[in-house]
């Protein structure tokens, strides 16, 4: 399977910015209040450079060693967002590397990355991972968990809390992410409101290509797509 062209790449964004901005209209929403990231794991270095053509400023990769591998060299306007989980012993380039990490589910891992980032002299955006489908295969804090964990999360000059992150049901059925989706706007409504370290707790990254309306209508500041903007994945073969 071959990668999408430029002109492939164009017509398939074209037709997702439709969808988007379709969805904004219908919850009275302006376009300009959701932050499209283009999800370009498992997609070549010249898929990002097309993507980049088109206006592209905002990526996300699951891999930490992708992230490094494109987006270590870093170009004006550019953010690399890294979306998935990430091992304790790959923080360090994780925080080197990108611009906001969507995935922080302990405080351990907070606290680690507050002293790298002290060490690299840099400012990170981090957003929490909640499990609202509450799937075994999901990472993230338990919604049971989810305020009692933010509020426990400690002061960190080197860290901006920028929101929270989920990921829908994975049923094919974009309406039942709903009410995770709904939990979630909830709980950084909450937090927000308590100011504090929670002052820039603005953010809701959720939607992906099969659900980004329904997590539209219910608040996302930040939807992660790929496979309507790249094509479908080509996976390494496993070892």
């Amino acid at each position: 399977m071959s990668e999408r062209t430029l002109e492939e790449m164009r017509v398939a964004y074209e037709a997702l910015e439709a969808r988007i901005a379709d969805a904004c209209k219908q919850s009275n929403r302006p376009r300009e209040s959701v932050l499209l990231v283009w999800v370009s794991k498992f997609h070549s270095l010249e898929a990002v450079e097309n993507a980049l053509q088109l206006g592209a400023t905002d990526f996300g990769e699951n891999r930490v060693q992708e992230a490094v591998e494109k987006f270590s060299v870093k170009r004006p306007g550019v953010r690399c967002h890294v979306i998935g989980p990430v091992q304790s012993n790959k923080l360090r380039h994780a925080a080197t590397v990108a611009d906001c990490i969507h995935s922080v589910a302990d405080v351990k891992s907070v606290l680690k990355l507050e002293r790298i980032c002290g060490e690299l002299e840099k400012t990170l955006d981090i957003l929490f991972q909640v499990n609202t489908s509450e799937e075994d295969t999901k990472s993230g804090v338990s919604m049971a968990e989810a305020e009692q964990f933010l509020l426990s999360l400690p002061e960190a000059p080197h860290l901006r809390y920028r929101g929270l992150m989920t990921i829908g049901k994975n049923t094919g059925v974009a309406e039942d992410s709903r009410e995770g989706f709904a939990f979630l706007r909830h709980l950084r409504d909450k937090m927000l409101a308590r100011g504090g370290v929670f002052k820039d707790f603005t953010e809701l990254s959720m939607g992906m290509t099969g659900d980004l309306e329904v997590a539209i209508e219910e608040g996302a500041t930040m939807i992660r797509v790929g496979t309507a903007l790249f094509g479908e994945r080509v996976y390494p073969p496993k070892i």
